[in-house]
C-alpha cells in the first residue's frame, strides 16, 4: 500500500521535547520518538513486545524507556535490558527501531529496510533552517488518504477556484499549461502565468503598483515532497530583476498516518536579511487559511469517494502531472515487491 524503503518526516524537530516522549503514527505503525542525552534523535516501535502497550505512555530513564504498564525497560536500539520479576530477559524481548536522519529541521523516519536507509535520497529542504528564510511552521491533520492530497498539488489549476480569494486570484492559472518532466526520485512542474492581479494573500504582506508575471516551480519528490520556488514581478520586468518582486520557497510533505489519514508538514519562507516585523505570521496565516481551503475540498471529495469506491475518474489533461507521480509511486511499489523474499511454499498434507 506504501513506499516502505523511503525517508517520511515524522516531526518537525520542535515537536521532540529535550526530557519527554512524543508519538505518531506513520504508515499505520506506531513511533516513539525522543532525544538521548548527545540530543541524537531516536525512533522505536511504541509498542511494547509483552502485552502491546503504548511505550509513550511509560517514563524516560536515562536514555532508556520504561513501559508504563508491566515495567519491561528498552535501551535505544530496542532492546529489552530489564524485565522486573524475569531472572532471564527473552531474547525475543525487544521492539523494532527506526533510522533516524535530521535535516533543516525536518525529523525523518525510514519505514522500510534498514540497510537501504541511505541520506542522500533526503530532499533539500534548505529554506526551513536558513538564516535569511523567514517563516512560520505548520501542520495539518488529514482525514483522507495522501495520495490524493498528492494529487492536489500536483495540478495547480485548482488555484484559480479553490483559492479564488487566496492564493489564487485568476482563472489565467487554471488555463496556463505546466511543463512536467522527471526528476531524481520525482518530477518537476513549472508553471508561468505572466500578466495577472496580484493575489490576495500576495497583497496581505507586500504592495503592488499593477500586475505581476507569476511563477511556479517546485519538485515534488517520493513519497510526497513538494520543494517549490514561487513568487512574481511587475508585469514585463526582466526575469532576473526582483525590484518590487515577491519571491518565495515552500517545503511541505505529506506522511500517511493510516491508510485514510495524512500528516501534513508545511512552511513558505520569504527571503530577507532579517525577519519583517508582522510579514512572518500574516504569511502563515494566509497560508493556513488556503490550506484549509485545500482541506474542506478534499475531505468532501473523499466522502464522495467513499460512496462509491469504484466510481471511474475521468482523466483530463491538466492531470499529467498527477498521473506521472502516481505511476512513479506503483513503479517503485512495484520494486519493493520483486525485493521482498518469498513467502515458502505450503506443502498440503
Amino acid at each position: 500500500m506504501f513506499i516502505r524503503n523511503c525517508w517520511y518526516v515524522a516531526a518537525w524537530a520542535h515537536e521532540i521535547p529535550e526530557q519527554g516522549l512524543f508519538s505518531r503514527v506513520i504508515l499505520g505503525e506506531p513511533l516513539l520518538l525522543y532525544r538521548l542525552a548527545n540530543g541524537e534523535t531516536v525512533a522505536l516501535e511504541d509498542r511494547c513486545c509483552h502485552r502491546l502497550a503504548p511505550l509513550s505512555a511509560g517514563r524516560r530513564e536515562g536514555d532508556c524507556v520504561r513501559c508504563g504498564y508491566h515495567g519491561l525497560k528498552f535501551s535505544p536500539d530496542g532492546a529489552c535490558v530489564e524485565a522486573p520479576g524475569l531472572d532471564r530477559i527473552p531474547i525475543k524481548a525487544k521492539v523494532r527501531s527506526y533510522p533516524v536522519a535530521v535535516r533543516n529541521r525536518w525529523v525523518f523516519v525510514w519505514m522500510g529496510d534498514p540497510g537501504l536507509a541511505d541520506t542522500s535520497l533526503l530532499p533539500d529542504n534548505f529554506s526551513c533552517d536558513h538564516p535569511e528564510w523567514h517563516y512560520q511552521p505548520g501542520y495539518l491533520h488529514y482525514e483522507t488518504p495522501y495520495m490524493l492530497i498528492c494529487d492536489n498539488l500536483l495540478d495547480f489549476s485548482h488555484l484559480s477556484y479553490v483559492h479564488e480569494n487566496t492564493l489564487g486570484g485568476s482563472t489565467r492559472i487554471a488555463q496556463s499549461k505546466p511543463e512536467v518532466e522527471r526528476v531524481p526520485q520525482g518530477i518537476r512542474v513549472t508553471r508561468h502565468v505572466p500578466d495577472v492581479p496580484p493575489s490576495a494573500y500576495w497583497r496581505s504582506f507586500h504592495e503592488f503598483e499593477g500586475n505581476v508575471d507569476r511563477w511556479f516551480i517546485y519538485d515534488f519528490l517520493l513519497p510526497g515532497t513538494l520543494i517549490m520556488d514561487s513568487g512574481g514581478r511587475p508585469t514585463g520586468q526582466a526575469e532576473g530583476d526582483m525590484a518590487g518582486a515577491v519571491r518565495l520557497h515552500s517545503c511541505q510533505t505529506l506522511t500517511p498516518e493510516t491508510a485514510s489519514s495524512t500528516h501534513y508538514f508545511f512552511q513558505q519562507a520569504y527571503h530577507a536579511p532579517a525577519p519583517i516585523p508582522g510579514t512572518t505570521a500574516t504569511i502563515f496565516q494566509g497560508l493556513l487559511a488556503a490550506f484549509e481551503e485545500d482541506r474542506s475540498i478534499i475531505t468532501a471529495q473523499y466522502r464522495n469517494l467513499l460512496l462509491d469506491p469504484a466510481a471511474p475518474m475521468l482523466p483530463m489533461a491538466m492531470d499529467h502531472a498527477l498521473v506521472q507521480f502516481r505511476r512513479l509511486v506503483d513503479s517503485e511499489l512495484a520494486k519493493e515487491r520483486e525485493r521482498a523474499p518469498a513467502r515458502p511454499a505450503v506443502v498440503a498434507a
